[in-house]
């Protein structure tokens, strides 16, 4: 296939990716997204599993679930009206899908799921409780796509970091995935949060638009290794900040925090999803 006809794929990915994002609250309809990528259905849904290694509709079930699980744990929006905004005709579907994936009822996930440990250790002052190790590292090099938006929202940016990867050739299966955080969502708006979805890259790579080049600095980081869903990473924050921190007798180095992201949530359960929070020290 030529560059060109790359190119051309590579901007329909993005605009699936793009309409998918913008429009979880909708009715998705997966005929509607072929018309977005200009193919038939017949042709762009067994290109978008070849490129992403999902179905559309395996997409946009995993992102519902997603951010409904961040929404049990981090609003007091009702179960109804989450379910409502996944995309659910009643709680009772949206009660057996949800459990299926994550394990649990929403309403049990709100006041049970793992994201509570978090919140019981904070309080108990508990510093050994979770796996954390220090850790001397090099330098990274990245190639990235940058994210403004919630953090939870950085999907995107990732759909559109691989879409182009895969898309001019450059994808390597030993490609690692990277986050970088650059606000605190607590002091920052949400619709302010800036962020980057990165891979790792040998050497030189060429960085055209959307990729930007990134580095991560050397040196000495705390690493907590947290096993669940992603919805439970702001618990883990405050807990390695508030809790492990000041019990570990060690200071902050004047650098980025970033995540490395161990499995692929499109390959793994929720509850199985493995990460890696790097807390730069000095």
């Amino acid at each position: 296939m030529t560059g060109g006809a790359w190119a051309t794929y590579e901007r329909r990915l993005h605009r699936v990716s793009a309409y998918i994002y913008g429009h979880l609250d909708e009715e998705l309809d997966l005929g509607r997204l072929s018309e977005i990528a200009c193919l038939s259905p017949h042709h762009w849904h067994r290109i978008y599993r070849a490129v992403n290694g999902e179905t559309l509709a395996a997409t946009v079930k995993r992102l519902r679930l997603q951010r409904a699980a961040a929404e049990l744990v981090q609003t007091d929006l009702s179960v109804e009206v989450i379910a409502r905004r996944s995309g659910y005709p009643n709680v009772q579907s949206f009660n057996r899908t949800f459990k299926a994936v994550y394990g649990l009822p929403p309403a049990r996930y709100r006041k049970e799921g793992s994201h509570r440990a978090f919140e019981a250790a904070s309080t108990e002052g508990n510093a050994v409780m979770y796996d954390v190790d220090l850790r001397t590292i090099e330098p990274l090099t990245l190639a990235g796509v940058a994210h403004s938006g919630s953090y939870m929202g950085i999907g995107e940016a990732f759909e559109t970091l691989y879409g182009t990867l895969f898309a001019r050739g450059l994808f390597r299966p030993d490609m690692e995935m990277v986050g970088i955080y650059l606000d605190d969502p607590e002091l920052v708006e949400t619709d302010k949060l800036r962020s980057f979805a990165c891979v790792t890259v040998n050497g030189e790579h060429a960085a055209e638009a959307p990729l930007t080049p990134q580095k991560i600095e050397g040196g000495h980081y705390a690493v907590l290794r947290h096993k669940g869903p992603y919805a439970d990473m702001p618990k883990a924050y405050r807990w390695l900040y508030g809790t492990w921190l000041p019990n570990s007798g060690r200071e902050i180095r004047d650098c980025v925090m970033f995540e490395k992201y161990l499995n692929n949530p499109r390959e793994v359960a929720p509850t199985e999803l493995l990460t890696e929070i790097y807390l730069p020290l000095k």
